[in-house]
């Protein structure tokens, strides 16, 4: 049963990453759902962060772009264990590192599959110009 509402599980997959990454950015950028707004300069890494998971996460919940968004999500998710969680020790648990090795372990999936079947991103395919 579950192998043929594959597609579905999928799209709900899609969404939930999508949508939890964008809570993170738009609290960033915006104050949204709680969030604390960073500064917003060139020289603040969490404003560039803020800006990637406001943007990759509406593109992600859209199906729009979806791996390469995934692999720059994906690429942000190491920068930011390697800078901000490693140095505090190794263990996730301990060193507040585990909500990104999720989203890092998710957009690896992302990457692979692609957009899937209920996607904006598959309204542009296979359309000549």
């Amino acid at each position: 049963m579950i192998t043929k509402k594959r597609d579905y599980l999928y799209i709900l997959f899609r969404v939930l990453v999508g949508f939890t990454f964008f809570i993170h950015g738009s609290g960033k950028l915006l104050g949204w759902f709680g969030g604390n707004v960073v500064d917003y300069s060139l020289s603040n890494i969490l404003f560039y962060a803020g800006i990637i998971e406001t943007i990759g996460g509406a593109l992600i919940i859209l199906g729009l772009f979806v791996r390469p968004i995934a692999f720059i999500t994906a690429m942000e998710m190491l920068v930011v264990l390697y800078r901000a969680h490693l140095p505090r020790g190794l263990n996730p648990l301990q060193n507040g590192g585990e909500p990104a090795l999720l989203f890092f372990a998710a957009f690896l999936v992302l990457l692979a599959y692609g957009s899937g079947k209920l996607a904006l991103g598959n309204l542009f395919r296979n359309k000549k110009l």
